[in-house]
Parts: structure tokens; C-alpha cells; sequence
């Protein structure tokens, strides 16, 4: 294939870099893709709204750099991998898009619908997926079995799983190792995450159509927000849960998650919640 495939040339990379306070090196190198991931895990949280609000998903990319640059508001997998996918192409990385089945401790086979990548460098093949929510990598991990990486105070490790032919990206929980997902070597393109994000905003069985769900991994805390209930997981494991008002959301996504809400999309969202 040739020219473009994420879109690159449209990024406005300066608007991008700024937005997740990345001020380094723009050298296609090792340390600048650690640094990238990490600083877009830190800048843009992990959310649902626009499905709850009743809008559809859109992944070009001039409604991705809208939403998530401009009006500082987060994204799920397939938005926030596709605009990481663009920046890292323009500039000068070579990455391929993968599809994931969720697993999160369960060995249930389910659909296709997470989207993470690939990046090639200097012969080493790297997982890096900003996309994933609460638990999600706060850096690359080298594409090899055995892998394991101590990221903050959390553990990551990916197996190759013969059985299932699948690669397995893991979490060491407090009970020792919990799957996360699970994904092959089929390359996927922005033509598939448009047909498994249909799915996941609009089907009534996805775990994004009935509720909102806001999540942001970090170093020493991870948040979660489901409907109206708070979660803070810290590295012992022990957890602080809470039930919040409607009112209290907009707040909560602003300080909490770094989601900027329109205060339109806040009364509505308030309203949605008090009904």
C-alpha cells in the first residue's frame, strides 16, 4: 500500500503536541514513543459522553482533532488510537493498526473491538495503545513473549498463547496475573474501526450504549467513573468507591479526568443522570 494510512499529512501536529504537553525530541526514535504514550495517557482521559448525549462517534480526523485537541474533551479506543496513529505517522514511525478481544480475567471468546497498535523500530516490534481505559499501558511493550514492564507501580507482561495463536497483554493484579485482551497479527485499518465502532456506540449489548463510563490510568492512582459510581484503585489494590450525584459529573469529569464539557453537554448530562 502506499501513501497515507492514518491520515498524518491532516494532523495539525503542533495543536496535538501542545495539547499533551509534549515539548521533546520529534525524531522518530525509542524514547520519543515512550514519551508520546505517556504523555498522551496523562493529557486525555478515556470517555463515552457523546454516546450517552446520544451523538454519534466520528473518526475522521478533523472531528477527532475538534473533539480531543481543540475542545479538550477525551475519547474510547478507536478515537483516541487513531489521532495517536496520525501523529505518530507524520511523524515518521512506522505503525499498523491490531484488533483486540477483551478478556479482562475472563476466558470467554468475544468479538473484535479494541482497537490498539504496532510500531516497527529498528527491528523490534512495540504495543503501544493509549485507548484502553483505567488499565491501560502507560508506555510501549516490546512485542515478545515473556515480555513484563513495571510502568509506574503496575505491572504489564504479553504472552504468546499457542493454543489461540494469540498474543495475551496482561496485568499483575494482587491474585498474580489477569488478562486484559487478546489480539492477533491481521493488520487493521481505519476502514475496520469504523465497522466495530458502529457496533460498540450503538449496539444495546455494549458496555458504552447504557451508561457513562470515564477512565484515566496513572503512575500511582487509576480513576474510573461508571454511571455514578467513582473508583479510585491505588497499588496496594485497596479501592475508594463512592456514588455521586448527577450535578457533581461535570466537575468530577473536569478535575478528576481533564474532559472539558461544554456547559450545554453539562446540563444535559446532569439532566440525563436526574431523570
Amino acid at each position: 500500500m502506499t501513501g497515507s494510512t492514518w491520515g498524518g499529512e491532516q494532523l495539525d501536529l503542533d495543536a496535538y503536541l501542545a495539547r499533551i504537553g509534549y515539548e521533546g525530541d520529534r525524531r522518530p526514535t525509542l524514547e520519543t514513543l515512550r514519551t508520546l504514550h505517556a504523555a498522551h495517557s496523562a493529557a486525555i482521559g478515556f470517555e463515552n459522553v457523546e454516546i450517552v448525549l446520544g451523538r454519534p462517534i466520528l473518526l475522521d480526523l478533523a472531528a477527532l482533532q475538534a473533539k480531543m485537541v481543540r475542545q479538550r474533551r477525551g475519547g474510547y479506543c478507536y478515537e483516541q488510537n487513531l489521532l495517536y496513529a496520525a501523529a505518530l505517522e507524520r511523524l515518521g514511525f512506522r505503525v499498523s493498526g491490531l484488533g483486540a478481544r477483551i478478556r479482562m480475567g475472563e476466558d470467554k471468546v468475544r468479538p473484535v473491538t479494541h482497537a490498539l497498535l504496532k510500531v516497527e523500530l529498528d527491528g523490534t516490534e512495540w504495543i503501544t495503545d493509549v485507548g484502553f481505559g483505567g488499565e491501560a499501558l502507560l508506555a510501549p511493550i516490546p512485542l515478545r513473549d515473556g515480555a513484563e514492564e513495571r510502568q509506574g507501580a503496575w505491572t504489564f507482561g504479553l504472552v504468546h498463547e499457542k493454543e489461540t495463536e494469540s498474543w495475551v497483554l496482561r496485568s499483575r493484579h494482587e491474585d498474580g496475573w489477569f488478562d486484559l485482551y487478546a489480539f492477533g497479527d491481521e493488520r487493521r485499518f481505519p476502514v475496520d474501526y469504523a465497522v466495530f465502532n458502529h457496533y460498540i456506540s450503538t449496539h444495546p449489548r455494549s458496555p458504552f450504549t447504557g451508561r457513562i463510563v470515564v477512565q484515566k490510568p496513572g503512575y500511582e492512582l487509576r480513576r474510573t467513573l461508571v454511571g455514578r459510581e467513582l473508583t479510585l484503585t491505588r497499588p496496594d489494590w485497596s479501592r475508594e468507591v463512592r456514588e455521586v450525584a448527577p450535578e457533581e459529573i461535570p466537575g468530577l469529569l473536569d478535575t478528576e479526568f481533564g474532559i472539558t464539557l461544554s456547559a450545554a453537554d453539562a446540563e444535559t448530562l446532569v439532566a440525563t443522570y436526574g431523570e
